[in-house]
């Protein structure tokens, strides 16, 4: 095996084994947010792929994939409620959920709401 050869394998070992934590971290938050999305009857209103009463989760996070605000905007729409952004339906405040809860919901929403299956 020559040395060219030989640094490709280690690159993508090196590779493999930085990225290998990230995906095992997202999936244990995306199991963490499921379980929290219904906990709190999220998941009554908002469907991952398909509109409710609510939109999609999916369609959340596509509504706001470009907009540096999103975060912010769904932190407090989550806490606080309203109605407006979807339609007249309002959505309740959820004002019990901690700000690390609401932080892991909000991350998770905006990746799209996989399902961590």
């Amino acid at each position: 095996m020559n040395f060219s050869m030989q640094r490709m394998k280690f690159f993508l070992l090196l590779t493999l084994f930085v990225l290998c934590p990230l995906s095992v971290q997202a999936s244990t938050d995306d199991i963490k947010a499921v379980v929290l999305a219904k906990q709190n009857a999220c998941l009554g209103c908002h469907a991952l792929d398909k509109k409710i009463v609510g939109p999609s989760l999916q369609a959340v996070a596509k509504k706001y994939a470009n907009d540096p605000n999103a975060k912010a905007f769904l932190k407090n729409k989550i806490l606080k409620g309203g109605s407006g952004s979807w339609g007249v339906v309002p959505m309740p405040a959820n004002a019990k959920l901690s700000d690390a809860d609401v932080a892991l919901l909000v991350s998770w929403i905006l990746r799209g709401a996989p399902s961590a299956n």
